[in-house]
């Protein structure tokens, strides 16, 4: 058997992550690798993590990339925040919210759930009367752009409720930073994380987190030991706090940094208020031309995401027989359904630098060739 060199082919991608890459950030990418306490490597942290502030609309001290992909972001957030017996309210509206609730688990929580229909937002309502009634919660957690269904969940509103009731709030972004408006201080959310791979435009492996002054300070008066070593954010503040010298802690993804640094800095150049306002527009056109086809979508227009649109497959079409053809005759990649809406729905990204007119030109097309 001969191996030769891997080259893959180029796709437009259009799933839900990752997301097609500006070859800006390639070209950052194949930067030559320098050591991770390099001074001029520390440097470039420091730009980073200010890059990632903007990005999160918060002036948080910590403000990092977890050298790992959202899903660690998300185990760090719940690994450090809940002590053994610490009851978390976790609202569960497709699968990410689940993953929420296994986390609280796992870390020894005790999860109280508020359930809401898939594709439908999280009620905000239903959290303020759970929280009513357990007195003794200490955390809410909620997706707010739940990448399984497209569906858009008002943070700001539910940030609101868990400071009126005095819990912290655990927030996953992995879909909606950079896509949609996300105003971490002006919202008084206390733990967020995100990933590298969707509005970002970045390669996938590395989930930006931010956590305010409360949830650090949970973090340093904990009783017990953090459950994982590697994801202690108590551990990492001495290698990302600070300017200049930092404490050893891993190896970071040296390359995979220069490239989020990029991404970041293309999306300070456009502007956050215009980035969201060309995922609106460009959801607009998608959207116009999908419906011409007929199709429907599974979220209401008032809560869906324009950087992820769930659509319905039209009866009696074969959902992974189209997605396959789209791949192998257009190089164009869509999303299945997960969980509930599994073969009865595709999913459509418009995330980061794929939000583009010729993407939505392709995709119409290809959609309508494939289906006749």
């Amino acid at each position: 058997m001969t191996i030769d060199s891997f080259l893959p082919p180029h796709r437009t991608l259009m799933g839900p992550g990752p997301s097609d890459i500006s070859p800006r950030v390639l070209q950052a990418l194949s930067r030559p690798t320098i050591g991770h306490l390099d001074p001029l490597f520390i440097g470039m942290m420091d730009e980073l993590k200010q890059l990632l502030k903007y990005a999160f609309q918060t002036e948080n001290a910590f403000t990092i990339a977890v050298s790992a992909p959202g899903s660690a972001g998300m185990e760090a957030c719940f690994t450090n925040l809940i002590e053994p017996g610490d009851k978390v309210l976790v609202c569960r509206n497709g699968v990410f919210g689940e993953r929420m609730r296994e986390n609280v688990v796992r870390a020894g929580g005790v999860p109280v759930v508020v359930d809401d229909p898939w594709g439908a937002p999280v009620c905000v309502e239903k959290v303020a009367q759970a929280l009513e009634a357990e007195s003794d919660i200490k955390l809410l957690a909620f997706v707010h752009a739940e990448t399984s269904t497209g569906a858009l969940s008002d943070a700001k509103a539910l940030g609101a409720l868990a400071q009126k009731h005095d819990v912290l709030t655990i927030v996953d972004a992995v879909t909606s930073l950079g896509g949609v408006p996300l105003k971490v201080d002006e919202w008084q959310l206390d733990a967020v994380y995100s990933g590298s791979q969707k509005c970002l435009s970045c390669v996938p492996g590395l989930s930006p987190l931010t956590f305010s002054a409360k949830a650090v300070e949970k973090i340093q008066s904990r009783q017990t030991p953090i459950r994982s070593w590697f994801l202690d954010q108590s551990l990492v503040l001495g290698y990302w706090s600070g300017e200049g010298k930092r404490s050893y802690h891993h190896t970071a993804p040296v390359n995979s940094l220069y490239a989020l640094h990029e991404a970041l800095l293309l999306l300070k150049q456009e502007g956050l208020e215009n980035a969201w306002q060309r995922h609106r527009d460009m959801h607009e056109e998608l959207k116009s031309g999908l419906e011409k086809l007929g199709f429907r979508f599974v979220v209401e227009e008032a809560h869906r995401l324009p950087q992820l649109n769930a659509i319905y497959v039209p009866e009696g079409v074969d959902e992974a027989s189209i997605r396959r053809q789209l791949l192998e005759q257009y190089n164009l990649e869509i999303g299945a359904g997960l969980g509930d809406l599994a073969g009865k729905a595709w999913r459509i990204g418009l995330m980061g630098y794929g939000a583009r007119k010729e993407n939505i030109a392709l995709c119409l097309q290809a959609l309508q060739t494939s289906l006749l």
